[in-house]
């Protein structure tokens, strides 16, 4: 498993907060989505070897007014 903290922009409140960990929670190999609105931040544990960075931005950017930042 890995873990990685990504920076998102366009998160404002508790429901793009949870856009975002919903997002990324229904993807394939991913353990765990955690966004925090203070450091416009998620992070991400997952299997490398199922999902990729690029997956979940693809997941996030396609969630709403959200960009992840790779």
């Amino acid at each position: 498993m890995e873990k990685k903290i990504f920076t998102v922009n366009g998160m404002k409140c508790e429901h793009c907060k949870a856009n975002v960990e919903s997002a990324i929670k229904s993807l394939s190999g991913v353990a765990s989505a955690a966004a925090s609105l203070d450091d416009k931040s998620v992070t991400v544990e997952y299997d490398a070897s199922a999902v990729g960075p690029e997956a979940i931005k693809g997941a996030v950017d396609a969630s709403g007014r959200y960009e992840l930042e790779l």
